[in-house]
């Protein structure tokens, strides 16, 4: 099951039940800010998540899964990769 747009797990995520998140494949805007580059990105090319398209890994997506206040060292990569095999 798809959980979100740039491979985050959410279902592992911590804040998920405190802030009454339901991922952001069924949200309009994430609950930390007003929008996710990520999620726009991949839903204005009409795709479920980065790992359907042509330009994966692209720079926002590495920033994301390498930058230090959001990194998870490239896991999300691997989980959009592993989402494309299925």
């Amino acid at each position: 099951m798809i959980e979100s747009r740039c491979g985050l797990l959410c279902s592992d995520c911590s804040f998920r039940e405190t802030m009454g998140c339901k991922g952001c494949v069924n949200i309009d805007k994430p609950f930390w800010g007003d929008s996710c580059p990520v999620k726009s990105c991949c839903e204005k090319k009409g795709l479920q998540h980065c790992g359907e398209c042509d330009n994966f890994v692209c720079s926002l997506l590495h920033t994301f899964a390498y930058d230090m206040e959001q990194s998870d060292n490239g896991v999300r990569i691997e989980q959009c990769k592993k989402w494309c095999e299925k």
